[in-house]
């Protein structure tokens, strides 16, 4: 881990600013109940302190650091009493909107039409102009230039929501490593992503849904914002291999209509699923036991997948956190109601693989216009049945397929789907 992150980490482990959240906090009969500024706002402050600043500005607050006052800034009467305090991790808590929501679109039957590669690292690439194999993990010259429109893009998503020193500060962040290396700046991008802040949220509120026709234009219009960040943080030089082997668990609070389409595609195991945005799991076991609202336990078996482990990045260890990369599919191996914990428990197999729809564009020897695009082409180069085909076949098409022909074996693809 970089050693500037790394320092960065422990400072925020180490302390934890509080505001004063009882009704009435001026109150000298009122219990005084206290709880945590969010993480990006802890940094914030806390950097403001150690500096011997007087006043540190947030979005909606201005912090008085000598009084230790947060004002509002919608009424300057609206003040409440700040603390400084130790950090105590056991008071820290698995994030209910990191790993409670569902996973999919609801009517996404993504497994036909999606391959590898998610589309929306796709199009991320095509709009930074990047040639098909030129990735931030390869070439070192173009992650100052990538590192720079993530930062604006967040500056700019920021504003849009309101959280103009929020999105500063993070921006400020993935700055400093801007001419680093990129094991610096992957680990810095993970570093933000594990922050409880909007970014998070953002970024997989506009992924999730991809598939969703209604929804296409407004995930297509984050590209330039949100785009940059997404590609730096799915092309994680760590991890260059699939993941096998391991088995990861996550919750969900599902409407029954949400619940109906896992147990229909119980029933069709060859129908396959995709996660579209980065998604959040836990190496927990008992994570159930920490949502008592949750009504649904997804148990992931993953066959092959790109996942990488946040523990070592993460201000929240205790979550066990896995983070799966956008693209994979998975299907439903099982379905069952746990009527003693009131819990749906459904059983997913995670497993990435190119579409069908790309190898039959390939062996139909298809020649559309929009395949002679470099990324659609790229593409096409790299599809390959990962449930097995006739391999004298795929050799036959070797002047689409290249070196990246192979056997059946999934631990030889790299994320971008070439033979390592």
């Amino acid at each position: 881990m970089a050693e500037t992150i790394t320092m960065k980490i422990n400072k925020m482990e180490d302390v934890q600013w509080m505001w004063q959240s009882n009704s009435n906090p001026w109150s000298k009969t009122e219990a005084a109940r206290w709880s945590p500024y969010a993480d990006i706002d802890n940094f914030i402050i806390e950097e403001g302190y150690s500096k011997n600043e007087e006043y540190v500005k947030l979005d909606g607050y201005v912090i008085d650091l000598k009084n230790k006052v947060q004002i509002s800034r919608k009424n300057e009467k609206n003040q409440r009493p700040i603390q400084r305090t130790l950090a105590n991790k056991e008071d820290k808590h698995m994030r209910e909107d990191r790993f409670i929501s569902d996973p999919i679109a609801p009517h996404r039957r993504a497994g036909a039409e999606y391959g590898w590669v998610s589309p929306f690292i796709i199009e991320v690439r095509k709009y930074l102009e990047l040639e098909p194999e030129q990735l931030p993990s390869k070439n070192k010259t173009i992650v100052p230039i990538i590192v720079e429109k993530a930062a604006a893009g967040i500056i700019e998503e920021g504003k849009t929501i309101g959280k103009p020193y929020e999105a500063e500060k993070l921006s400020q962040i993935l700055l400093e490593q801007k001419d680093k290396d990129i094991n610096q700046v992957w680990t810095c991008c993970a570093y933000l992503y594990s922050m409880e802040s909007f970014l998070y949220k953002k970024l997989n509120e506009t992924m999730r849904p991809i598939g969703n026709h209604e929804h296409e234009k407004i995930w297509q219009s984050k590209i330039r914002t949100l785009g940059p960040f997404c590609l730096l943080l799915w092309d994680n030089p760590f991890n260059t291999k699939l993941t096998t082997g391991k088995v990861l668990f996550r919750v969900g609070k599902l409407t029954e209509k949400q619940i109906s389409i896992y147990k229909d595609l119980a029933k069709n195991p060859e129908e396959y699923r995709s996660f579209q945005a980065f998604t959040s799991c836990s190496r927990d076991s008992h994570i159930a036991e920490k949502f008592p609202s949750a009504n649904v336990l997804f148990i992931m078996e993953i066959a092959g997948a790109f996942c990488v482990d946040l523990k070592p990045i993460s201000l929240y260890p205790e979550e066990e956190e896995e983070l799966i990369t956008p693209g994979v599919c998975f299907t439903v191996k099982s379905y069952e109601f746990d009527a003693t914990k009131k819990k749906h428990i459904i059983y997913l197999i995670l497993k990435q693989r190119f579409s069908q729809s790309e190898f039959d564009s390939v062996t139909n020897g298809e020649n559309t216009s929009s395949n002679n695009d470099p990324n659609s082409l790229h593409l096409l180069a790299r599809v390959y049945d990962l449930d097995g085909c006739d391999l004298t076949l795929l050799l036959h098409y070797r002047n689409y397929f290249s070196r990246r022909v192979g056997v059946a074996d999934l631990s030889r693809y790299d994320r971008d789907g070439l033979i390592i």
